[in-house]
């Protein structure tokens, strides 16, 4: 006997299956979850924002008045009375008839987790090489896993991903003998990184990505949660051939709805459809007919104000924290929209080695490393301000700078930690290389 395992069923799973690990944020959410500890791990919106009296009677007239159709089996593109109501709110980031948006060309999923494993089912073969920036949504890199793509990550800056690297990254690719298959981008407000695709950049990306025939899936769950400004306009505003658009309405209204959709290019309509079908059937018809009534029904549009007024203050209650407590040496991004912030160490700390005495200290965050496809990025941390009231956050804040501090003394002892000081309001100015900090 060479070995033993836990698992009786090892050698019967596909080979997809064999590098399928635990994300990052998962393995936290039962500690992270306990009420003395302060998470700024997780991504979860602040539903206690919405007039939960309201959508509790909406739901109950919903049961009450529609059940015997919304209880029901529907279609598996979705309704099309929410897929109108979706075109009505893409209009609201530039996304218009003028686009070439059409209800015709919507296909709902649950939530936008399923439309990127649709993107995945309908062009990954295993071994395709699949471009993100680096960092990106661990979830996203779960899908492309699971599919048995290659990600090639592309560097960002703090104005997000850069051209220059976008256009080297497809050449190295091209070199090998392979080509990509799609650029995955999060153009605002990324996460986990926050920062926003510069306007300037949005042309010269889409450029390169037509020249090189690339397409692209552009994910936008926070496009609407602007704090400080409007967003720029998504890169499926500007160019609707090659480009899929991918969101959800689990950042702005509900995500226990599970409620998403893709806007493809009409020619690939079909084969979402029938490719999630052979997943789900059909996505809740109880669900969508929430979304529909609420986006009908309710006042959406004050509701996303509201979002905003309360992300924006809690934001700002995390950027004071971390220019008051946080070591020298420590950087972070200044999100303009979104739910995160990140944030990069003093040269010496490992974030995912640290988190055992931060969970010690009470406090959670998501170590840079489930970001990034290689497992690199010890040395940042992505931090959540969207659902812990502004004063937990500051406690959070503080209860980590006090574990870095002393992981920062203990590690003086065995050699000298040094780097180059970069604080608040300097963003880019010293970024050695490509990577994001």
């Amino acid at each position: 006997m060479t070995g033993t395992t836990l698992d009786d069923y090892t050698d019967r799973y596909a080979r997809r299956v064999r590098g399928m690990t635990a994300s990052e944020i998962r393995a936290l959410f039962a500690v992270a979850s306990r009420p003395e500890v302060v998470s700024l791990a997780g991504g979860a919106p602040y539903i206690a924002a919405l007039p939960l009296d309201a959508v509790g009677e909406m739901l109950n007239k919903l049961a009450a008045e529609q059940g015997t159709s919304t209880l029901q089996y529907g279609i598996g593109q979705g309704t099309l009375e929410l897929r109108e109501r979706i075109c009505e709110v893409m209009t609201l980031s530039g996304i218009d008839v003028g686009c070439g948006a059409s209800p015709e060309d919507v296909v709902v999923t649950v939530g936008g987790q399923q439309a990127l494993d649709l993107i995945a089912r309908l062009f990954l073969d295993p071994g395709d090489v699949v471009l993100a920036e680096g960092p990106t949504y661990v979830g996203a890199l779960g899908v492309f896993q699971s599919a048995q793509a290659q990600v090639v990550h592309v560097p960002m800056d703090d104005d997000g991903l850069i051209p220059e690297a976008l256009e080297l990254a497809i050449a190295e690719v091209a070199r090998t003998g392979r080509r990509a298959k799609f650029l995955y981008t999060i153009p605002t407000f990324q996460n986990p990184a926050g920062v926003t695709l510069s306007e300037e950049r949005r042309e010269r990306v889409l450029d390169i990505c037509e020249r090189a025939g690339l397409l692209v899936v552009e994910d936008d769950p926070y496009g609407q949660l602007g704090f400080d400004r409007e967003a720029p306009a998504p890169l499926r505003a500007r160019r609707r051939d090659g480009v899929f658009y991918l969101s959800t309405f689990s950042k702005t209204f509900a995500p226990g709805l599970r409620v998403g959709w893709v806007l493809a290019p009409h020619a690939v309509r079909d084969k979402l459809v029938i490719a999630s079908e052979a997943q789900i059937l059909c996505p809740s018809a109880f669900a969508q007919a929430a979304v529909t009534s609420y986006l009908s029904t309710m006042p959406w549009r004050q509701q996303l104000k509201i979002y905003r007024e309360v992300y924006r203050e809690r934001r700002d209650a995390m950027l004071d924290a971390l220019a008051d407590y946080m070591p020298a040496c420590t950087t972070w991004t200044e999100p303009g929209g979104g739910l995160f912030v990140w944030a990069t160490l003093p040269d010496g700390l490992d974030a995912k080695a640290m988190m055992p005495r931060a969970i010690a200290a009470r406090v959670a965050y998501v170590p840079g490393t489930g970001f990034f496809a290689d497992g690199t990025g010890a040395g940042h941390m992505r931090l959540n301000f969207s659902f812990p009231p502004p004063e937990r956050i500051r406690e959070g804040v503080r209860r980590l700078a006090t574990v870095m501090e002393q992981e920062t003394a203990m590690r003086e002892v065995f050699g000298t930690v040094s780097a180059p000081a970069r604080r608040r309001g300097q963003a880019g100015a010293d970024v050695p290389g490509p990577d994001l900090a």
